[in-house]
């Protein structure tokens, strides 16, 4: 049976959580009780737990990502969310020595945060992160607010970290969308460059001619790289809906075989799951 995982998943259950314009537009209470319900429906045997933004633009902070993954019974395994000053670093990679078997990742939010990929704050992380063989994933592509930095986020910020540090892996979240021809060469071009396909839907007008136009720019990308070992699978709930992320693998144009690695196969070998 196909073992799915969902490598980009937010909740808080707080009501300053700046996702919740997005949890009513999609029709979900937001809570860990429907997302784990919600997982049990579609099969979906864990996922990974992110901050998600907070109203003033801070994230939520880890040690409730911890707590939350603690009640969800296993199901879900927490992604630390590391801002660019001394302070919020140390204290990650504490969290991340103190909680070793249960942290999967780090996650840096380029384009909410004034600083780069390459920022020497951040070297201690990737140190770290490198020692513990933890992934670190990090926004690329357009942002949910209009204040983002989109020079920053671009996927191609992240070709020379992934030349310095090729001991480090690294996750482009969201296909660095609109740059799909990018980050298919990030993917191609470096052994240790990943990405997922979280929360590219968003609803809207010509949805379903948005979601055709998704899927065929993923299954390009995914013939340019060619094979899909690089594409990992996320919802980025609630932006996004299981079902519209499901459908939108089902989309693709490639061969089963390559549908189960994105669903499942390449995030269970690359978050050690």
């Amino acid at each position: 049976m196909q073992r799915i995982i969902d490598a980009h998943v937010h909740l808080s259950e707080r009501r300053d959580d700046a996702l919740n314009r997005f949890a009513r537009r999609n029709g979900l209470r937001y809570t860990l009780d429907e997302l784990l319900a919600t997982m049990r429906r579609y099969k979906i045997a864990r996922g990974l737990l992110l901050s998600p933004p907070l109203q003033g633009g801070l994230p939520l902070p880890n040690d409730e990502v911890i707590r939350m993954c603690r009640e969800s019974g296993g199901m879900l395994a927490p992604v630390l969310t590391v801002e660019p000053n001394a302070r919020a670093v140390k204290s990650a990679v504490k969290i991340a020595e103190d909680n070793r078997k249960d942290v999967r990742a780090f996650k840096v939010r380029l384009g909410y945060v004034k600083a780069s990929a390459e920022s020497p704050v951040f070297d201690k992380l990737y140190d770290h992160a490198e020692s513990e063989g933890l992934p670190v994933l990090f926004h690329t592509g357009d942002t949910a607010f209009s204040t983002g930095d989109l020079l920053r986020s671009h996927p191609l910020t992240l070709d020379e970290l992934a030349n310095k540090r090729e001991e480090l892996t690294i996750i482009l979240c969201h296909f660095g969308n609109p740059w799909f021809e990018d980050v298919a060469e990030l993917i191609y071009k470096h052994p240790n460059v990943y990405a997922d396909i979280s929360g590219l839907i968003t609803g809207g007008a010509y949805a379903a001619e948005y979601a055709e136009w998704l899927a065929k720019k993923i299954s390009e990308a995914i013939y340019f790289a060619a094979g899909a070992e690089k594409v990992i699978f996320g919802t980025d709930y609630p932006v996004t809906t299981h079902t519209e992320a499901l459908a939108l693998v089902n989309r693709l144009e490639i061969e089963e075989g390559d549908k189960e690695k994105i669903l499942g196969g390449n995030a269970e070998r690359v978050f050690r799951l």
